[in-house]
């Protein structure tokens, strides 16, 4: 018994550590957009959904000891992927369909370890249930969940803080070969034991029928919302925060402390208390995906959706619990699960994405539920089943309210891997047509304005205007010939700051963009400079092409208010010097909700030697308020009266750890 839980505990460890650590490594190739979390998790499900096949597979179909030998000589063969750092030649040229280089990344770094670490807890269970017949192989499960949980916990707050990405990759590696020994030497000595079918009869089970095909779907559907439910709430909290792991473990921590509590044992899961919530907190999360005043709320929308996710997780694994079959069906029933996993994952991950024209599948989610609810309690009395049919419309009619709010004053609305992008048209004055704008958005995020009256179409507005940092800055060149490099187009306002024998070379990542910017906006067509626009990952393209002598680099990419944190390290900042003139200023557009990046590049600018400059713009007049942070080797740019005037103190840090390629934490820059 304590090798089994040894070895089902470190798998499991490892399963879900491997997670974060390989999403982090290659979130910076695909410009650190939420939906990165997302894919990976596609393929970590389908991983878990082959490995759980093959359980079931190599424990009714293959005798001892031939599945031993078979599970042994695989796992010597998994140690040729070692150690799981992804080779540069998988990082992006910007032409890839992002979405399959990510899968493919993972099959090449982690494929075999993982499959064979997810075989893991169903085959130990089977093992377990053969060695000891009559016990209970279900603890076993929730063993493994815990030691997922612990895992994913301790990553942002025990591994993340400590050790760079590098160090984590070889940490998980050492790892991995102890748990090659252990599983190795359990498989060794349940080479002898009866098929799981004769153990079965010997704790009078052999007369359990299969699960019916109706029971199969159930099962199914059950898994699969516990998914769709998961990822949604992830992408919800991650695509206008920030995709960092932090918020990326805890949804899914929270997931698996629901399957630890339901098939710990029957004290966890009260079906009728349980209910009770999901009721309650269904119509919760409706009107808080259909109101938009509660959007920005961060403190509540992260507690009601993880409250949210707890609830109707325990309903689906508690009804999953209570209808498991016995040890005799359980690698089928784990095989169903895992089936449901990648569904739901391919629903969100894949299908939302090409169907849906925005963050729908959380209202699409909560409608299914809801209406499982009812199709499980229909023996139940009628005020119940009553109460749920309710709960079904009302979220409905959220979903409806909200496709029909979604659409409102609406031009264009695309989404694609990088998230959903709007043009929206409205009038800043109702009784003049004069002051007709659009405005492009991501998320919940203004990415760009432009009026669209022929006398002020060539304005700069939003967090461009003249007054903000990045306008003072280009405007300090006014006169000369200057070359600008900006990170992030967006609707192409700076382009307007162009003059005749000026070149402006954008940067992009997202291939909608550029033909929305030219489509949608005006910016770049009325530009007299010359525009150039660079499609694929800035921090890759900079790396890769001749030095471009800029006057001026705007590094300008969000993505929801989430700043891909490879563009602000200190190796990127050495990048983007290699571009510039030796008088040359960078412009880090640092204006976020929720994080305060200032320290991080004041840390930065002192070990380049450079001068540090921060400027922060109220929003009078019209204009968005903006913070820039700009970053120059030619201290007189900085002495210049106008960014004197506009300068604030930024205090320095005591004890900042340096952000590198290797090292960075979100954690140390949320504003609290």
């Amino acid at each position: 018994m304590p090798l089994h839980a040894a070895t089902i505990f470190l798998s499991a460890f490892l399963l879900f550590l491997v997670q974060p650590v390989l999403a982090k490594l290659i979130l910076p190739w695909f410009g650190g957009a939420a939906i990165v979390w997302t894919t990976c998790m596609v393929f970590f499900q389908f991983a878990l959904l082959t490995g759980y096949a093959y359980s079931h597979w190599i424990t009714t179909k293959v005798v001892s000891p031939r599945q031993n030998w078979i599970h042994v000589g695989l796992l010597l063969a998994s140690l040729a992927f070692l150690p799981i750092l992804p080779g540069e030649s998988w990082a992006p040229s910007g032409n890839e369909n992002p979405v399959v280089r990510i899968l493919l990344l993972l099959a090449a770094t982690i494929g075999l370890p993982y499959f064979l670490l997810s075989t893991t807890s169903p085959l130990v269970q089977a093992w377990f249930a053969r060695e000891f017949p009559g016990s209970s192989p279900y603890r076993l499960f929730a063993l493994s969940n815990f030691a997922s949980m612990l895992a994913l916990l301790g990553y942002p707050f025990l591994f993340e803080p400590w050790l760079a990405s590098p160090q984590q990759s070889w940490a998980w590696s050492g790892g991995y070969v102890l748990f090659v020994l252990l599983c190795a030497w359990l498989a060794w000595r349940s080479r002898a034991l009866p098929p799981l079918e004769r153990a079965a009869m010997s704790a009078q089970e052999s007369e359990e029928p299969r699960p019916r095909a109706r029971m199969l779907l159930v099962w199914l559907a059950l898994a699969s919302m516990g998914s769709v439910v998961l990822l949604a709430v992830s992408n919800h909290l991650t695509q206008n925060i920030s995709s960092i792991p932090l918020l990326w473990v805890i949804p899914l921590a929270v997931y698996l402390l629901t399957f630890i509590l339901c098939f710990e044992g029957t004290r966890w899961y009260r079906r009728d208390a349980t209910l009770g919530l999901l009721v309650w907190i269904v119509c919760v999360m409706a009107w808080f995906l259909a109101d938009k005043r509660l959007q920005f709320e961060l403190a509540w929308h992260v507690g009601v959706f993880v409250a949210g996710l707890f609830i109707v997780c325990m309903f689906c694994h508690g009804e999953l619990a209570r209808l498991r079959p016995g040890p005799r069906h359980l690698t089928l029933f784990y095989l169903v699960v895992a089936l449901g996993g990648v569904t739901g994952g391919i629903l969100v991950g894949i299908v939302a994405p090409l169907a849906l024209p925005g963050y729908l599948e959380l209202e699409i989610a909560l409608v299914i539920v809801a209406g499982l609810a009812v199709m499980l309690n229909l023996d139940r009395p009628k005020p119940i089943v009553a109460m749920f049919a309710a709960v079904t419309v009302f979220a409905a009619g959220a979903l409806a309210f909200r496709v029909a709010s979604f659409t409102e004053d609406t031009v264009l609305v695309e989404r694609n891997f990088y998230g959903v992008l709007r043009v929206k048209e409205l009038l800043a004055r109702e009784d003049d047509p004069e002051t007709r704008y659009r405005s492009l958005v991501h998320g919940a995020i203004l990415h760009g304005e432009q009026w669209m009256s022929d006398k002020y179409r060539r304005a700069a507005t939003t967090y461009y205007k003249t007054s903000s940092g990045i306008g003072k800055t280009i405007l300090a060149h006014a006169g000369l010939p200057i070359k600008v490099g900006v990170i992030g187009l967006g609707a192409g306002t700076l382009a307007t700051y162009g003059d005749a024998d000026d070149t402006f070379r954008f940067y992009e990542i997202n291939a909608a963009i550029p033909r929305i910017a030219r489509e949608q906006f005006t910016y770049l067509a009325d530009s007299p400079a010359t525009i150039e626009i660079v499609l694929g990952d800035a921090r890759l393209k900079l790396e890769r092409e001749p030095a471009q002598g800029f006057d001026v680099l705007a590094v300008d990419a969000f993505s929801g208010d989430s700043i891909p944190v490879h563009l602000i390290t200190l190796e990127a900042v050495g990048a983007y010097l290699r571009h510039m003139k030796p008088q040359g200023v960078i412009a880090f557009h640092v204006s976020n909700r929720f994080l305060d990046l200032k320290p991080v590049l004041l840390a930065i600018s002192e070990k380049h030697g450079l001068e540090y400059a921060f400027l922060h713009e109220t929003g009078e007049d019209g204009a968005t308020t903006s913070d820039w942070v700009l970053l120059t080797r030619h201290k007189p740019f900085i002495l210049r009266p106008e960014i004197v005037l506009s300068t604030e103190p930024v205090a320095p840090q005591p004890d900042w750890r340096l952000w590198t390629d290797a090292y960075n934490n979100l954690l140390q820059v949320w504003r609290r």
